[in-house]
């Protein structure tokens, strides 16, 4: 076999080398601040350079993993969702508890 065919046959795993210890990371140390927008700053090979902000779109969700498993995509959320909405009241009560259980 050649050495490129090796190369091509390699996971993701046999790409990570021995060297790197990730033992004591964090996992999702920083996805509160991606998650609330970030800049990126471009630095191009003639010397200029270019900071862009990248921020969520409005609306937008973001799923655990343990969650994603079971709704891979915007579609199966909201049909769950919307069962969710089924169960609800048609009109949302007002008040208080008390006021709000109370028989006339």
């Amino acid at each position: 076999m050649s050495n490129a065919t090796n190369e091509s046959a390699q996971t993701a795993d046999d790409d990570m080398r021995s060297a790197y210890d990730f033992s004591d990371g964090v996992r999702g140390k920083h996805v509160a601040a991606m998650c609330s927008g970030y800049t990126i700053t471009i630095q191009r090979a003639d010397g200029t350079t270019e900071t862009r902000e990248v921020k969520p779109t409005e609306g937008a969700v973001f799923l655990e993993p343990d969650v994603l498993r079971y709704f891979p995509d915007s579609e199966s959320v909201n049909r769950a969702l919307r069962t969710l909405i089924a169960l609800f009241p048609k009109e949302p009560v007002r008040g208080n508890r008390r006021t709000a259980h109370r028989s006339s």
